[in-house]
């Protein structure tokens, strides 16, 4: 009986010797062919263009804490991978730890996922110069940001404005007229975001836009945002938080 056993293996493994080698074969050549993405995985890879030395960190918002998922030590080379499973779009981080003890444009935010996404970017300006491409959410919230800066950029006028007049001990008339530009910029900002989010129901943008910029609004034009959105969007991460946050705001409210 051991002669058989012993035979038997020895049988079993001569036989199975060259799908060994071809597994081992297939295992190296692998080593040079690129990750695709599958099923609900998201591959993001890019370049930190002059990063020779440092720690990439893939992070995102679990429980209220921003935390770390994944890390990649560079060491030479500037391009980086990540693959990472997503189950709804959300918001992740890119997490650069140069160790200069300035944690200033270390990190990139952007809409991760599934399917492929680059970042390419600067190590000198990392945040600021990334170019992010792959991703649906992220091409609208850079369109929202792009006219979102420019109602900051003119609420930082006013302000200034508001406080020159104040300084010069100007008549009141003068400081509430600026006072009135400025709420008037509130209103057409909110209008801009609540707009924006109702014409993309069908994008996980919309309800992160009014949970994040419009979330004080009239219950009734949050609700209407709400009405816009598609299934596919309302089961997402951030469509479950809006539609529980009107839930709850409404309850709030009449208990009031």
């Amino acid at each position: 009986m051991d002669y058989l056993y012993r035979n038997f293996n020895q049988l079993m493994f001569s036989k199975s010797l060259p799908l060994i080698v071809l597994l081992c074969l297939l295992s190296l050549m692998s080593c040079d062919t690129p990750i695709q993405p599958s099923g609900n995985t998201m591959l993001l890879k890019g370049t930190v263009e002059g990063l020779r030395k440092g720690t990439l960190y893939l992070q995102k918002v679990q429980d209220s804490l921003l935390v770390s998922i994944d890390s990649l030590v560079v060491d030479g080379s500037p391009e980086f991978q990540f693959v990472t499973e997503v189950e709804s779009p959300e918001i992740y981080y890119l997490y650069l730890n140069k160790e200069d003890g300035d944690s200033q444009n270390d990190r990139i935010l952007f809409f991760g996922e599934k399917g492929e996404i680059t970042i390419n970017t600067l190590l000198k300006t990392f945040e600021s110069s990334a170019k992010v491409t792959g991703s649906e959410n992220q091409e609208l919230l850079q369109e929202y940001r792009k006219l979102a800066r420019q109602f900051d950029g003119k609420n930082l006028e006013y302000i200034k404005a508001y406080f020159d007049v104040a300084k010069e001990g100007n008549e009141s008339e003068a400081l509430d007229s600026i006072q009135k530009a400025m709420d008037n910029l509130i209103k057409r900002r909110y209008l801009y975001a609540l707009n924006f989010a109702s014409t993309h129901g069908d994008n996980v943008i919309a309800p992160f836009i009014a949970l994040t910029e419009v979330y004080d609004a009239n219950i009734v034009f949050l609700d209407t945002v709400a009405s816009k959105l598609t299934d596919q969007v309302k089961a997402s991460k951030y469509g479950k938080e809006f539609l529980e946050f009107i839930t709850e705001r409404k309850s709030k409210e009449v208990g009031e």
